[in-house]
């Protein structure tokens, strides 16, 4: 099988081509046909994640080189290993990718994102940037009828990461404001899904870029803001009397920033994005304003099968993608590394 593999830290990839692996066990053995590309595997590209004040966050432990990236699988059932139970050669599924051992306190609960001991795909083991993968079980394999194949890639993280975020922000009603920092690929994604969930709520979106701000209009936002207008917050709060729930897409010290000072008091803000940074905030503002931080990692198995249930409903309107070559693919990491991509790139095998 050919492969767009890591062979240094911050270096291109390069094209290497290995044996295609058997399925053994349980193992299903899938042709990869599409790969959505994520910032996350900017960072992995990287070997780090900037925390902010001279710091890095070292994440080169943990896999060997020659390493494959790529977590948003989407492909054909090739092969199955002897216990393989639950799809059939030819079966066209999206991977789930954040497994975990499967024995451990996180696992037995559901929150496989969350081992002791992943075996998440394009993380820790070899992933989507290839034309063959290998997944341990056929539960991690997820039926996307009615959704063009391309499409369904991004639901692996893109999508699920939006659900997930989304979810944690509590009830919310028609008259409850819910703000999206960051209109990239999983903050596109988080309009539609917040549209699906919350029915007729004010959807505010946060975004440097102008071409995005229209994007995100474009995709039903209600309203848009460029965080770096220091009337926005104003402007925000002023309408709408601040959010009731914030989700931070981009994860940086300015994004999160602006999604706490826009939240109503008792308000809730979602960290999901990785950019990296410091944040600061007084401490006796938290009881005062009664508002909540937290952060939100991908999703579980669980969250994966709702997600793509809204999918295959037609309650998710499409994003803007960019579908390339899989040669492309270290192109399209030093792409996200300048900000210049508009929804998502999806590789194709």
């Amino acid at each position: 099988m050919e492969s767009q593999q890591i062979i240094a830290y911050g270096e291109p990839l390069e094209t290497r081509t290995d044996p295609t692996p058997a399925p053994a066990g349980a193992e299903v053995l899938v042709r990869i046909t599409y790969c959505g590309v994520c910032h996350s595997d900017v960072h992995l590209h990287d070997g780090s994640f900037h925390l902010g004040k001279g710091q890095d966050l070292d994440v080169r432990a943990g896999r060997k080189l020659p390493f494959t990236l790529g977590h948003e699988i989407v492909g054909i059932v090739e092969a199955l290993g002897p216990d393989a139970k639950g799809v059939n050669v030819g079966d066209h599924r999206v991977v789930y990718p954040w497994i975990g051992c499967g024995t451990c306190p996180a696992c037995q609960r559901g929150d496989e994102p969350f081992c002791i001991k992943p075996r998440q795909l394009g993380i820790q083991v070899n992933g989507g940037f290839s034309d063959h993968v290998i997944v341990p079980d056929a539960r991690y394999l997820i039926a996307f009828d009615g959704i063009e194949e391309a499409r369904a890639a991004p639901f692996a993280c893109s999508g699920l990461t939006a659900y997930s975020a989304l979810r944690k922000l509590g009830p919310i009603t028609a008259n409850d404001p819910v703000l999206i920092v960051g209109a990239g690929g999983v903050g596109m994604m988080g309009i539609s899904f917040a549209k699906a969930l919350f029915g007729a709520a004010p959807i505010l979106v946060a975004d440097i870029d102008p071409a995005k701000r229209e994007a995100a209009l474009a995709a039903g936002a209600t309203t848009v803001y460029d965080p770096k207008d220091a009337a926005s917050v104003k402007d925000l709060l002023k309408t709408y009397g601040g959010a009731a729930g914030a989700v931070d897409f981009v994860g940086a010290d300015a994004s999160l920033g602006f999604a706490t000072g826009a939240l109503r008091r008792g308000g809730r803000a979602v960290i999901v994005g990785l950019f990296g940074g410091h944040f600061e905030m007084p401490i006796v503002m938290f009881p005062m304003r009664g508002i909540s931080i937290g952060g939100s990692y991908v999703g579980t198995l669980a969250e994966m099968q709702e997600t793509m249930a809204l999918a295959r409903a037609g309650k998710i309107a499409p994003i803007p993608m960019d579908v390339r070559p899989m040669s492309a693919a270290s192109q399209s990491l030093d792409d996200l590394r300048k900000g210049t991509v508009l929804g998502r790139v999806v590789l194709k095998a």
